[in-house]
């Protein structure tokens, strides 16, 4: 269990040159409030970076450090994961990543790349997608479950039941598999090989006892249609060559588009943000007639005026997301191509290499015989050297039978070890062991909520939604806090099933302005009851604007505010 003690950070966002701490673990159930800008949601930013490097919130790595003092940010987490305590120091200008166990730093030696993947797969046992499905449920850069592609959701679920694993070892088999068909095709062509090579000699000391002449004159015609062959094999190296530049003119755009569609998948990051907003200013205009922080009435002109320019913005956005949605479509379309070129590119590659190696086979072969020839012509060559020459090309056609039966048999079990370790092998088995129980954790988590209808995952993670009338729904049949209630069981379950499997055990649990979202005054009541009973050994935070509201209901109150233009804790 990863036990998280403290988050410190100085000089980060809108943070100054004094260190803000934040003991994770002292209270069980702890309110954050502040005003707009306040930097509420920056221990977030804060926790997320000094773990993997990256803000919570989709903020650039440049965009960290505090704009004022421009220097010295620094990020520190201190957490225990059995009798170890950890200490993660992260900095920007200077650049600092330190991980120190037990007051001891750890050998910095290898790239800063491998440093943190030693953070994330050998401390940690998780990573930033987990982390955010586990620990932090908020309304910033975070990504509901529910709303995820189904392969994305299946990612998920593969690193909470802590069987990713057998996808990265099904990765590695796919290379050893085609090592393994190129070892296959290379063993049968060297046995091949060699068993004409045997018939060859056997025909050889045949003639031997028969007239020297018309062996010499047979072997110069096998020279020459091995000569024959090498022409065409070098024929054949030329046109595939060929083709192969040909492929490899075709995909000379293949860094441009890469870097394009990770451009159109921030951009629609962005524009998904600013919808968004822009929704849920339309909502307030919709919905508020005074002003919730000077509490006078809102101009019924302005706020006709708003609505219509909230609107449109919405319209705007969305046009603007639909085009975004077809030119990513085309760009995935043309990765998909520029893959399917580099295939056949490797393709060409291995049967230039095939015809090489036939060359280079042949060429031994000509030498072989033109040494014969040789022999023949000088009467040096007896038949007790033929026949000792013959035994030794027979022990190697067996040497070579037994390569190519070795090679057969570890591509048979390779094959088996692939197909075990596809989706449709173990991990399939364990998530099919694992849903039903999913399924009753999500829908228990529901019923804790007041939210009473059937909710069931399938085996493509496709949810299914049954009302007690039978009627059947998805998830965004339903409204938006009726949403949130669902990927809050789902929340709920991921931390339940990751305790049973003790892959993502922690004690922290972050909430980023959950009840400023669509959750009613109903819905906040039986949500604090269940973070009183379900949750009641762990460390919650609920991070919210609406502290006057909550503020009775938290026996911890963590209250930030802006003092000359840097973050504090009042």
């Amino acid at each position: 269990m990863i036990v998280f003690k403290k988050v410190r950070y100085k000089n980060f966002l809108s943070t100054g040159q004094q260190f803000i701490e934040i003991q994770l673990d002292r209270s069980a159930k702890t309110l954050v409030v502040g005003e707009n800008g306040a930097g509420k949601s920056t221990m977030l930013d804060a926790l997320c970076f000094g773990l993997f490097q990256r803000a919570f919130r989709n903020i650039k790595k440049d965009q960290m450090v505090n704009s004022i003092n421009e220097k010295d940010c620094v990020v520190e987490v201190e957490f225990v994961i059995g009798k170890n305590e950890y200490k993660v120091i992260r900095g920007i200008k200077p650049n600092i990543f330190e991980i120190w166990c037990n007051n001891i730093m750890l050998n910095q030696d290898a790239a800063v790349r491998d440093y943190q993947k030693h953070l994330e797969s050998t401390i940690l046992k998780l990573n930033f997608r987990s982390f955010t499905q586990v620990v932090i449920l908020g309304n910033a850069s975070y990504q509901p479950f529910m709303q995820m592609r189904p392969e994305y959701r299946r990612q998920v679920v593969e690193e909470i039941l802590d069987i990713e694993i057998f996808s990265k070892m099904n990765f590695i088999l796919k290379d050893k598999v085609k090592n393994q068909d190129e070892l296959i095709k290379q063993s049968d062509f060297n046995y091949q090989l060699i068993e004409s090579k045997v018939d060859s000699q056997k025909k050889h000391i045949e003639d031997l006892s028969g007239n020297n002449q018309q062996s010499i004159d047979k072997k110069q015609i096998e020279i020459q249609q091995s000569q024959t062959d090498i022409d065409n094999y070098q024929l054949d190296i030329d046109r595939v060559t060929v083709e192969k530049t040909a492929l490899q003119n075709e995909i000379l755009d293949e860094t441009k588009i890469n870097n394009k569609y990770k451009q159109l998948h921030n951009v629609e990051a962005k524009l998904e943000n600013t919808c968004s907003k822009h929704k849920k200013d339309l909502e307030f205009f919709e919905t508020h007639n005074d002003c919730p922080t000077c509490q006078q009435s809102i101009d019924e002109a302005f706020k006709s005026t708003m609505i219509d320019k909230k609107k449109n913005k919405v319209v705007e956005v969305e046009s603007a997301m639909s085009q975004l949605v077809k030119e990513i479509t085309a760009t995935e379309q043309r990765l998909h191509s520029i893959n399917g070129t580099m295939v056949a590119i490797r393709e060409k590659e291995l049967l230039i290499n095939r015809y090489e190696t036939s060359i280079s086979e042949i060429k031994k072969y000509i030498v072989a015989k033109e040494n014969e020839i040789d022999e023949l012509s000088d009467d040096k060559f007896t038949t007790g050297v033929a026949t000792g020459q013959l035994e030794q090309l027979q022990e190697q056609l067996t040497e070579a039978d037994v390569v190519k039966v070795k090679y057969k048999e570890e591509k048979s079990y390779l094959d088996t070890a692939r197909f075990l370790m596809q989706d449709t092998g173990i991990k399939t088995k364990i998530i099919k062991q694992y849903l039903p129980i999913m399924n009753q954790f999500i829908n228990k988590n529901l019923a804790d909520m007041d939210f009473f209808v059937n909710f069931t995952l399938d085996g493509a993670f496709k949810e299914t939604i049954k009302s007690r009338h039978r009627d059947e729904f998805n998830y965004h049949s339903f409204s938006e806090g009726e949403k949130l209630r669902i990927d809050l069981s789902i929340l709920f379950t991921w931390r339940e099933i990751a305790k049973l499997k003790n892959s993502t055990n922690t004690n922290l649990l972050i909430l980023d302005e959950v009840f400023d979202s669509s959750l009613d005054s109903s819905g906040t009541d039986e949500f604090m009851r269940i973070l009183t009973n379900k949750l009641a050994k762990e460390n919650v935070f609920v991070i919210s604007h609406k502290g006057d509201t909550l503020i009775d209901k938290f026996p911890s109150i963590l209250k930030f505010e802006k003092y000359k233009n840097f973050t504090r804790m009042a």
